[in-house]
C-alpha cells in the first residue's frame, strides 16, 4: 500500500486531503500540532468507514518534533510516496505591510516556510524510495506577484502573501534540484475556501479545495512538475501567473 503524509491534518484542507488520499488507497498519516487533535481527525474518519489512517504528533516549526515525527514513521514504513505540506498560518488579517511587526513576519514564515523546508529535508529519504514520490505544497494565488504588481488591487495580506510567495519559489527550486528523479514537486492552490481560516466564507468547498490538492498528489510521470497551479482562477496550469 502506497503512504502519505499531510500535515496540518487535523481540521480543514488537511483533513480533507486525508480523507481523499485514503479513498484513494493510500495509508495515511495525519500530521497533527497536538496528538489529541489528530487522534480526534483519525476517530472522524474511522466513523465514516476510513481505517486506513492514523494520526502523528508533528509541529512544523519545532526541529525536535519533526525529527521525532521522522524517526517514528520509519518505523512504520520504509517509503513515503506522498508528502503534502498543508500546514500554514495567516498572522492574522488585515495586514498591512507597513504595520506588521517583524515578530509577524517570522511567526508566518516559521510555518509556511521554515516548516515545509523543515519537513521536506526530514522526510526526503523516505520518499526516495518511492517509484513516484510527490511533493505537494499548499499555496494560494494570493502570491502570486503578477496579480499583486496590479497597485488597483487592493486585496493585500502583506504578510501571509510574502510567506506563500516565498514557498513558490521554494516549490521551483526544489523541482529543479530533483529534476532528474522521479519526484513531481507542485505548488497548488486549494481555492477560497470555507473552513475556519477564512471564517468559513468562500467560493470553494472542502472537497472541492481538497479534489485539487490530491489531483497532484496523484500524477502519474507525464504529469506537471515545477508548477503553480490555481484551478479556481486559472484553468490551465501554463496560464497560472507567478
Amino acid at each position: 500500500m502506497k503512504t502519505a503524509l499531510v500535515t496540518g491534518a487535523n481540521k480543514g484542507i488537511g483533513l480533507e486531503v486525508a480523507r481523499q488520499l485514503a479513498q484513494h488507497g493510500y495509508f495515511v498519516y495525519l500530521g497533527s500540532r497536538t496528538l489529541a487533535n489528530g487522534l480526534a481527525a483519525v476517530e472522524k474518519l474511522n466513523a465514516d468507514g476510513i481505517s486506513n489512517v492514523e494520526a502523528i504528533q508533528l509541529d512544523v516549526t519545532d526541529e525536535r518534533s519533526v525529527q521525532t515525527a521522522r524517526i517514528e514513521l520509519a518505523k512504520k514504513t520504509a517509503t513515503l510516496d506522498v508528502l503534502v505540506n498543508n500546514a500554514g498560518i495567516s498572522g492574522g488579517f488585515p495586514q498591512a505591510v507597513l504595520q506588521a511587526f517583524i515578530d509577524q513576519f517570522k511567526a508566518v514564515f516559521e510555518t509556511n516556510l521554515f516548516g515545509v523546508a523543515r519537513v521536506t529535508k526530514a522526510f526526503i529519504d523516505l520518499m526516495k524510495q518511492s517509484p513516484e514520490p510527490r511533493i505537494v505544497n499548499v499555496s494560494t494565488a494570493l502570491a502570486s506577484l503578477t496579480l499583486a504588481a496590479d497597485l488597483s488591487n487592493d486585496n493585500r495580506y502583506a504578510v501571509y502573501q510574502s510567506s506563500k510567495a516565498a514557498l513558490n519559489m521554494y516549490t521551483v527550486s526544489l523541482a529543479h534540484e530533483l529534476r532528474d528523479s522521479p519526484f513531481r514537486v507542485n505548488a497548488v492552490c486549494p481555492g477560497y475556501t470555507q473552513t475556519h481560516f477564512t471564517n468559513h466564507q468562500g467560493t470553494s468547498t472542502v472537497q472541492q479545495a481538497g479534489q485539487r490538492i490530491t489531483k497532484y498528489a496523484l500524477i502519474d510521470q507525464d504529469g506537471p512538475t515545477g508548477k503553480f497551479i490555481s484551478e479556481e482562477y486559472f484553468p490551465e496550469p501554463a496560464s497560472c501567473p507567478w
